[in-house]
């Protein structure tokens, strides 16, 4: 591990992507659950973009043969935003991380490479074109948008060390779960409240792995609207501290994923 990585710069959240087996049912479902509008990313192409009005907050595409060679599954899967992509990867892939698919660019948007953490959890590192255009955050709890972050790998502890030392993130509030150890929430900048948390990988989930919650105006009208599509509901709705609502689901192509939304409504 090289001394940089110590005083590693605040790297946030900058976009979502779903990689799925049959992206226009995967459209169809997401679109039905979360109201996102879906447009083509452009001529030529496959990708498909979801937006919260005019504002794109996450990408669809089907999984590429490629990317199933290195050993990804149909999943959701976030980009954390670097100055250096191949400096960056270099240096997680020296310090117990590997780089699953090396640095590569896609022309008009950025330069990408998808690494691991020692444990196994994914993340695609990105730095973006200097001439690309990102569009302005929404309000934070926008319907729509991703409101929550939850790492399932490692100890809480060394998670949050290792996370810390290459993306600059730090810990907040620490909450004990018994026997489960405890849940280590984590800001990504330094004038930042919590964005998500980290706690050790339990037997039910399917591997180590990122869950991306995304913000509902109503978690039990969401759960609706997961069963009207075809999706099911695996977890919830449950109360977490803060007042909130949860609910994890799988859609019609087994793919997890996690709402959140204000309590009451039950």
């Amino acid at each position: 591990m090289n001394s940089s990585s110590s005083t590693a710069q605040s790297c946030p959240f900058v976009w979502y992507e779903l990689m799925a087996e049959d992206a226009e049912a995967a459209v169809a479902f997401y679109t039905q659950v979360f109201g996102w509008q879906a447009s083509s990313a452009g001529p030529g192409t496959d990708y498909t973009l979801l937006s919260v009005g005019s504002t794109p907050v996450a990408g669809l595409m089907t999984i590429p043969p490629e990317a199933c060679a290195a050993g990804a599954v149909p999943s959701w899967i976030g980009y954390v935003g670097v100055v250096d992509v191949d400096a960056k990867a270099a240096e997680v892939a020296a310090d117990g991380g590997l780089l699953r698919f090396p640095g590569t660019d896609m022309p008009g948007v950025g330069r990408f490479a998808v690494i691991t953490d020692p444990v196994g959890a994914p993340l695609v590192l990105f730095t973006p074109d200097k001439s690309s255009m990102r569009p302005q955050p929404l309000p934070p709890g926008t319907p729509g948008t991703v409101g929550w972050h939850e790492l399932h790998g490692a100890d809480a502890t060394d998670a949050l060390a290792w996370h810390g030392r290459h993306f600059g993130w730090r810990g907040l509030e620490v909450m004990d779960m018994g026997p489960n150890g405890v849940y280590q929430l984590f800001a990504t900048c330094k004038e930042e409240s919590a964005v998500g948390g980290m706690l050790r990988c339990m037997p039910q989930m399917p591997r180590p792995m990122w869950l991306y919650y995304v913000n509902v105006a109503s978690v039990p009208a969401a759960i609706e609207r997961v069963g009207a599509a075809g999706g099911q509901i695996i977890m919830g709705p449950h109360q977490v501290p803060g007042g909130n609502l949860i609910a994890l689901g799988l859609d019609p192509q087994g793919v997890l994923f996690a709402m959140v939304g204000p309590g009451g409504g039950w």
